[in-house]
């Protein structure tokens, strides 16, 4: 069975085939996830790696936790197993953050579930609205 390491503390400016080379001397990988920003293109200090096998998973634990790798002392030990809301797919994760308002929201919007406020205008724009609802009204017949 394959085991999931998160390797930690990487500097910003490490590319994956690097990591890869790096880590292939502890054991054999299955594959290599550098995290990066997708601004910048470059590596958010982490990755995790899959290895084969628990053998292989302390091998490498061992030999490279405290590994001083361009300035960083690596940290590399087993991940954790994702949660059920990171499983799922982004959305249904960041709706349930909404939900438990961990997430954060923007003043003066509807949430998914309330239809009732995503059928009534904002109370705000509603004499305006109203205004552009018999312009467009106008046009459309004269057309």
């Amino acid at each position: 069975m394959s085991v999931r390491l998160y390797v930690g503390n990487l500097p910003k400016e490490v590319e994956r085939t690097d990591l890869e080379t790096l880590l292939k001397e502890g054991g054999e990988l299955t594959s290599t996830k550098l995290i990066t920003d997708h601004k910048t293109g470059k590596c958010r200090g982490f990755a995790f790696v899959t290895v084969p096998d628990d053998a292989q998973a302390e091998s490498i634990i061992a030999k490279f936790n405290g590994y001083d790798f361009n300035e960083s002392k690596l940290k590399v030990e087993k991940a954790s197993p994702r949660s059920e809301e990171a499983e799922g797919n982004g959305a249904k994760a960041a709706k349930n953050n909404r939900r438990s308002g961990t997430g954060k929201k923007r003043r003066g919007s509807a949430t998914l579930g309330d239809a009732t406020a995503s059928a009534q205008p904002d109370p705000r724009w509603a004499g305006e609205l109203s205004k552009l609802k018999d312009l467009l009204a106008t046009q459309t017949a004269s057309s």
